[in-house]
């Protein structure tokens, strides 16, 4: 095979021994569409490996949380298998740098597109499954799962306006509001400044490049300070 993903091998710690698997885990639709009948896409894969995915991820938590219910675990695996999150896991193992895309793809920005970037993910895990059983795959998978899950599991994902505020709801009496408080910048790339107030009182200030991500950081500085760290 002309293709090489020795990199990616070293990156997650398992070599194939059925370098096809690989090789069609990291095809968009793309990439096989240009190849035509060369090339499967990883959709197939993708399919495969979001199941693998959800039964190793709810085996994990029904055997390390066991005080929690079905409720609770339900949450927490749909935080942990949720696309922000398998982009974030992708992204920690540079899935990007290997992925095989069509041309069109490639010059839009494919390799950082958080879906693609998912999806291929996913399709990883079935390619580990399929060529070395499913404890491959487990010990793959939980690489990528924290060992300890906070109270407030929407912090992992950086979900802190969730989190902040399951912690106000415990006292119905108080409320939360988001005040932008400066922006700044040409419209393509315009900086935003917000503050987070409890009852009128400061308790957070947040910067982004949107509303949404400096409303995030100011929920997230509201949280420290309130003594629930990530």
């Amino acid at each position: 095979m002309e293709i090489s993903f020795s990199g990616l091998e070293q990156e997650i710690g398992y070599i194939f021994r059925n370098q096809d698997l690989i090789y069609e885990a990291l095809s968009h639709s793309s990439y096989a569409n240009e190849k035509k009948k060369q090339r499967h896409s990883n959709e197939r894969l993708e399919f495969l490996g979001d199941s693998v995915l959800s039964v190793v991820v709810s085996q994990y938590l029904f055997e390390h949380y066991q005080d929690l219910p079905e409720g609770e675990l339900t949450k927490i695996r749909a935080a942990l298998v949720c696309e922000k999150s398998l982009h974030k896991f992708a992204l920690r193992i540079h899935l990007g740098d290997y992925l095989l895309l069509g041309k069109g793809e490639a010059h839009t920005g494919g390799r950082e597109r958080p879906s693609i970037l998912a999806d291929a993910f996913e399709a990883v895990i079935a390619a580990i499954y399929l060529d070395g059983g499913l404890e491959a795959a487990r010990k793959h998978i939980l690489h990528f799962i924290p060992e300890r899950i906070p109270e407030k599991h929407s912090m992992l994902f950086g979900d802190y306006k969730t989190a902040l505020q399951e912690v106000i709801q415990k006292n119905p009496e108080e409320k939360v509001d988001y005040r932008l408080i400066e922006e700044s910048g040409p419209d393509h790339n315009k900086t935003f400044v917000v503050e987070v107030c409890l009852n009128s009182n400061v308790i957070g200030k947040g910067t982004g490049k949107s509303k949404k991500e400096a409303e995030q950081m100011a929920a997230k500085e509201a949280l420290a300070l309130m003594g629930y760290d990530e």
